[in-house]
């Protein structure tokens, strides 16, 4: 059985929740790379809506392992937030079901304070992060000053670590304005939650390899969409992590040859939440209409996303970057009754046409999209499950994508529910 790995293929919000959710029934074994709690996935199950942000969605699904890898940075009063919520929604979690990498980066209120104070000042660069401390706590792991998930049971040697942290942080707060912290105070902000989150840590890396070499099957989940990646995206309007498929192995503690299978989430058009470059963002009636028909508001922050026509240069040029080897295509059904639709097969940069999206943030600024136009359909598609309920030209939107972004639909997603889902080619058994 395949390993597999899911990535978003566009800026997030593909609907990676419901097709993790759908794959899970097939794992054993559901691991979370990187990201923290900035990324929400939606799960209906039965009819009950879940939304989880930090802990990975195989927690709806009994009988499965849940992990949060090291790769991922931890807020601990969100993670209690969180499993409190879900349990009250009737699920087990336990630490039977629910592992943390024990060196995992911790995300404090001081990251959380520093991200905003960032992020709404009149200068510099706005980026539109979610101000919860992503970015921050990330610079901290780099700097090789974070506190992090093991931290919590050295209680002996924690305030010395919180001291080394502050040195970093009160100058930058003093240069900023704000009050400076003390390491007593950070220290009682971290013991309020420990005792809570200690008994869920665990060495991530030997828990998944004892479950690969059992031969259990293991699903990598990925949080926002490779084109927000720190190196491969639309920089510096980007997350603080690395997204695509490669990360999943250094995020998790296994090695690249566990991973069989990249699955790539692609929604049927594209959307953007914050800012930066969306070479085919919509400012008419239809993008309007978008919004409106496929529900694009931010799980997490409430945002309106961002809409507009599918980009097929960017998710080719993702298809290569992360190895994506079938995608799951999303909100189909979200076209139905267009009279005509447009795919972006190309740009345009300085009277030139190019076929991929520039790393210079200026010309990803001036790309222009050019477009291929397609008859629309006015069936629905919502809630089929095999390609004959599919109306012909839906089908046939489908098969030009795939020739444009050189991969095959693996599955194809036709409403929120689980079960309305068409399955092509089951990744676990590449």
């Amino acid at each position: 059985m395949a390993n597999v790995v899911v990535v978003g293929s566009q800026w997030g919000d593909e609907g990676k929740g419901k097709i993790v959710d759908w794959l899970s029934q097939r794992a054993d074994v559901v691991v979370r790379f990187q990201g923290g709690h900035n990324a929400g996935h939606t799960l209906v199950v039965d009819g009950v809506s879940y939304k989880t942000a930090l802990i990975p969605s195989g927690v709806v699904r009994g009988g499965k392992l849940s992990v949060i890898g090291n790769g991922v940075v931890v807020d601990p009063h969100h993670f209690v937030e969180e499993l409190a919520k879900l349990r009250g929604q009737g699920l087990d979690i336990s630490p039977e079901n629910l592992k943390i990498a024990d060196n995992a980066t911790l995300i404090l209120a001081l990251h959380r304070e520093l991200d905003a104070l960032r992020e709404n000042s009149n200068s510099g660069l706005k980026i539109g992060t979610t101000k919860r401390g992503i970015g921050p706590a990330y610079e901290d792991r780099v700097g090789r000053r974070a506190i992090r998930v093991i931290d919590l049971a050295e209680k002996d040697t924690l305030k010395d670590k919180i001291e080394r942290l502050l040195s970093h942080h009160n100058a930058l707060r003093r240069g900023m304005g704000m009050a400076e912290l003390t390491v007593e105070a950070i220290y009682e902000e971290l013991m309020e939650v420990a005792d809570q989150i200690l008994p869920y840590v665990d060495k991530v890396w030997e828990v998944l390899d004892r479950a690969r070499r059992s031969g259990n099957r293991i699903l990598f989940e990925g949080a926002q969409g490779a084109l927000l990646d720190n190196d491969h995206g639309t920089y510096p309007f980007v997350t603080s992590s690395n997204v695509v498929a490669g990360q999943a192995a250094a995020g998790s503690g296994l090695g690249p040859n566990a991973i069989d299978f990249v699955l790539g989430i692609t929604k049927a058009y594209t959307t953007r939440v914050g800012e930066g470059p969306f070479p085919t963002e919509l400012f008419d009636e239809i993008g309007d209409y978008l919004g409106k028909i496929g529900n694009e508001w931010g799980v997490n922050t409430g945002r309106k996303r961002r809409c507009g026509w599918f980009d097929a240069v960017i998710v080719r040029q993702m298809v290569k970057v992360c190895g994506i080897k079938g995608i799951a295509l999303t909100k189909l059904d979200v076209l139905d009754g267009l009279e005509e639709i447009k795919i972006c097969v190309g740009y345009e940069l300085d009277g030139q046409t190019i076929d991929f999206l520039p790393a210079s943030m200026g010309a990803q600024a001036r790309v222009t999209p050019v477009y291929e136009t397609m008859e629309g359909w006015s069936e629905t598609t919502a809630g089929a499950r095999s390609w004959s309920e599919l109306p012909a030209q839906a089908v046939k939107y489908v098969r030009h994508i795939e020739e444009l972004i050189g991969a095959p639909v693996s599955l194809l997603s036709t409403s929120p529910e689980r079960e309305d889902t068409i399955m092509v080619h089951d990744p676990f058994q590449d």
